[in-house]
C-alpha cells in the first residue's frame, strides 16, 4: 500500500501544532500550511492525496482554496475543519460533490478527525483503484 499525504490548513498556529502532536503515530505524511497561499505553494510541489482546511481565513477562505484545488488538482479528497459554518455555501459544495467530510469545531482528535482523514484516504485509495481499473478495460 502507498503512503499517502495529507494536508492541513488552518490560520491558527495552535491549531497546527496541536495537529501535529496528535496526530504524530498516524502512517501517513502530514503537511501543514498556516494560509491557503501556502497550501497553494505545498501542493505545487508536494503530491497531496487529502487536504483538510479551516474555513474562516485571512486573505482566502477554505472554500476558495477548495475551489482552486478542484480545478488545479480534481483528485484531492477535501475536508473542512472549522467552528464558521456559512450552510448555503457548505451545502453547495457538499452537493457538488467538493467536500468529502464537514467536521466541526471543537472536535475531537481520537473520536472524530483521525477517523475521518483515514476515511478520506480509503475514498482516494478507492477511487484511485477505479480509474486504475478502467483504464485497463
Amino acid at each position: 500500500m502507498k503512503i499517502r499525504t495529507v494536508l492541513f490548513v488552518d490560520d491558527d498556529e495552535t491549531i497546527l501544532r496541536s495537529l501535529e502532536r496528535g496526530l504524530l503515530d498516524e502512517l501517513y505524511i502530514k503537511l501543514f500550511a498556516n494560509s491557503a497561499q501556502q497550501a497553494i505553494e505545498i501542493l505545487k510541489n508536494e503530491q497531496v492525496h487529502v487536504i483538510v482546511t479551516d474555513m474562516r481565513m485571512p486573505d482566502m477562505d477554505g472554500i476558495e482554496l477548495l475551489r482552486v484545488v478542484r480545478e488545479t488538482y480534481p483528485k484531492i479528497v477535501k475536508i473542512v475543519l472549522s467552528g464558521y459554518t456559512d450552510m448555503p455555501v457548505l451545502l453547495k459544495e457538499f452537493d457538488q460533490g467538493e467536500i468529502f467530510e464537514f467536521v466541526p469545531k471543537p472536535w475531537k482528535l481520537e473520536k472524530d478527525l483521525k477517523k475521518i482523514v483515514l476515511n478520506a484516504i480509503d475514498h482516494y485509495n478507492l477511487q484511485n483503484e477505479c480509474e486504475t481499473v478502467k483504464q485497463v478495460n
